[in-house]
């Protein structure tokens, strides 16, 4: 798959899940899929990731977030011919952005419903735009510490 199909394919998928949960679920309603494991649980979070707040606000954060998505997209053209860990970590890390983007444009925040706990540890209740940011830093971490470090020549030109 194309950068390009796999970020809109995010997208698609992390709108439509947001729009299904909107539709299905109550504000703070819960709904067991594994019982005391994960379910699926409708909150809304203005602030940024974690559920913290940035000084001055939604504006400031949304400021933010539109620069720091156009940095993105100029990091992965610059990088179009680069490892395709580096490749696809940052079209994973864009498409998380894009898709938060676009709920605090239409919303002023975003919605977030997947689940997990263990016994009474619940772990930040998130959603797929996230997943895809966390997927993506996994991989751009990876390649920049592991693999870079190992052969530091891996993207250098010839």
């Amino acid at each position: 798959m194309n950068l390009i199909g796999l970020i809109v394919a995010i997208i698609a998928v992390d709108q439509w899940s947001k729009f299904a949960i909107k539709t299905s679920l109550n504000l703070y309603q819960s709904i067991p899929v594994i019982q005391d494991f994960f379910h699926f649980t409708y909150v809304t979070n203005d602030g940024m990731a974690f559920g913290l707040s940035l000084p001055g606000g939604k504006i400031v954060l949304l400021v933010l977030t539109v620069i720091l998505t156009g940095v993105i997209v100029s990091f992965l053209w610059k990088e179009r011919d680069g490892h395709p860990l580096i490749k696809y970590g940052l079209a994973l890390i864009l498409s998380g952005a894009f898709g938060n983007l676009i709920d605090r444009i239409m919303y002023g925040k975003v919605v977030d419903f997947l689940d997990f706990m263990i016994g009474n540890y619940h772990w930040y209740i998130f959603n797929i735009a996230d997943s895809a940011v966390t997927i993506g830093m996994t991989l751009f971490i990876y390649h920049s510490f592991i693999i870079q470090e190992t052969n530091p020549n891996i993207d250098s030109p010839t």
